[in-house]
């Protein structure tokens, strides 16, 4: 029998049929503008980054997927530049042809949903990376070749030069057949060297994990999910809303705030510009400093300060 992973406190994010029609059925009834949509970069720092060695770096490509790099290293989350999921077209094109990234030393996994996990991408990347996979996913990656790979469960760590990966948890579940559901885990990667860190969340509803992780890092640019929340009967299990992203930054103790997770897919009834509104009305509400905010544009590169001592 396969293991089935599970949240903690076993919090179950399964949805019944009838729960699904209901949503289905409303969502229905819904008219959205789909025709607004997240902006990309004016100015994308392609050769820079191609020829950065030195100095820490964010690029947000959209959706999911970030090129990070530290410590001469570049490293790629959930990388996904499929045109497409399933029968839905993607509404905003990733932020840097796949083509124009520098060669990729690792990538890292928070699970395998489509929008996260695309080996029609991974097959595209330049380099010879190693994959760094949320239990349960290795033997996917070996079927198609890809031997250097490492399977970590929540807590796990793994050296890459000066740069340490932390596998922790998040609240979720994960699909990519009708008969495979949660038989591989879930979760967020803590990326550190000793001057800096980068939180990439992954997908999660709100839960009390945020409060473990920072009792064990010193976390200091946090990369939140914070679209795909609507209706919130039916997702806040598995996708924070904005206002509940801005709680957990607060508990995690981040320097910078970095959204993530919208304006890629329509996934729920929430679009990119509403999950990015709501974003602003809440950093307003709580009178959080302009400053540590960073909504990157697609495509956008954010050159990083080393705060960590």
């Amino acid at each position: 029998m396969k293991k089935r992973y599970e949240n903690l406190d076993n919090v179950s994010n399964m949805k019944s049929m009838k729960d699904l029609w209901k949503w289905q059925k409303k969502r229905r009834q819904k008219k959205k503008d789909l025709l607004q949509q997240i902006p990309h970069a004016e100015q994308k720092q392609i050769k820079q980054l191609q020829a950065n060695r030195s100095h820490p770096s964010i690029t947000w490509i959209g959706h999911s997927t970030f090129l990070l790099q530290l410590n001469g290293l570049n490293i790629l989350t959930d990388p996904v530049w499929a045109k497409r999921q399933g029968v839905q077209k993607r509404q905003t094109k990733p932020g840097i042809l796949i083509e124009e990234l520098p060669e990729i030393d690792a990538v890292v996994i928070s699970h395998g949903h489509y929008d996260h996990l695309d080996f029609g991408t991974i097959r595209r990347l330049k380099g010879k990376p190693t994959f760094y996979v949320p239990h349960g996913l290795k033997k996917a990656f070996v079927r198609r070749g890809y031997q250097h790979t490492y399977e970590a469960n929540w807590w796990d760590s793994f050296q890459v030069g000066e740069v340490t990966l932390s596998f922790v948890p998040a609240q979720y579940w994960t699909r990519r057949t009708l008969f495979d559901t949660n038989t591989s885990h879930w979760g967020g990667w803590v990326l550190q060297n000793e001057k800096t860190s980068f939180y990439f969340v992954g997908d999660t509803g709100y839960f009390r994990g945020f409060q473990e992780i920072t009792e064990k890092f010193k976390l200091q640019y946090v990369l939140m999910p914070i679209g795909a929340y609507e209706p919130e009967w039916f997702m806040s299990d598995s996708h924070i809303n904005p206002e509940d992203a801005v709680r957990a930054f607060l508990e995690l103790s981040g320097d910078f705030f970095i959204p993530m997770h919208y304006g890629a897919y329509h996934l729920a009834d929430d679009t990119g510009p509403e999950a990015l509104e709501r974003l602003n009305q809440e950093w307003e509400r709580q009178q959080l400093p302009e400053e540590q905010l960073k909504i990157l544009r697609i495509g956008e590169t954010l050159w990083c300060s080393s705060l960590l001592s």
